[in-house]
């Protein structure tokens, strides 16, 4: 991977870590740090503003040229083992969806997995709704990221924790992002 920011479509994108007040405040930080453990950080990990009334996937793609391949959706779900809940935000192709019932509930190892609430979901990650990511979410949440990003020439086009904009970076990169666990199979077709 070269480290030259990528680019989709008609936005104008730039360095994330150059345009920090386009990320949530756990978003930048966690960039910050990934930077300082992995150089391509910096130079791989791309932000561009967009109309927050176009936040969500298929206007986005509709509005900007963007290939739905290209989106990602971060989920976050929640399930519980006896006492003990188990959180998890799955990374998933647009063109898919996290199979919560069947695949991200064993993985969990609990009965029953769901989605939280969009409070909770907004309340625990500090990002905003239709904007959260798995970069920066608290150390409790396991990060599940769908294996189909780790082929050479994928981009994950995602949530930067704020609606005004939106983070994209190299398939493989999201894959080495500290703590995610790459999964065979986590996103079912549509």
């Amino acid at each position: 991977m070269t480290a030259t920011p990528p680019t989709l479509g008609d936005l104008a994108w730039a360095p994330a870590l150059e345009r920090p007040g386009l990320l949530a405040d756990p978003v930048r930080a966690a960039l910050t740090a990934w930077a300082e453990t992995d150089p391509r950080v910096a130079g791989l990990v791309a932000v561009a503003e967009i109309d927050p009334d176009h936040a969500e996937t298929a206007t986005l793609n509709d509005v900007h040229g963007l290939p739905p391949e290209a989106s990602a959706n971060c989920v976050l779900v929640a399930g519980r083992r006896g006492e003990e809940e188990r959180l998890a935000a799955c990374v998933v192709p647009a063109t898919t969806y996290a199979d919560v019932n069947k695949r991200v509930r064993k993985l969990l190892d609990v009965r029953k997995a769901s989605f939280l609430p969009t409070d909770r979901a907004v309340a625990e990650s500090g990002m905003e709704y239709g904007g959260i990511t798995p970069v920066g979410l608290p150390a409790a949440y396991r990060v599940l990221v769908d294996a189909r990003f780790e082929q050479e020439g994928t981009l994950a086009l995602m949530g930067s924790g704020v609606r005004r904009s939106k983070l994209l970076m190299p398939g493989p990169l999201l894959c080495a992002l500290p703590g995610a666990e790459v999964t065979p199979d986590l996103g079912v077709p549509r």
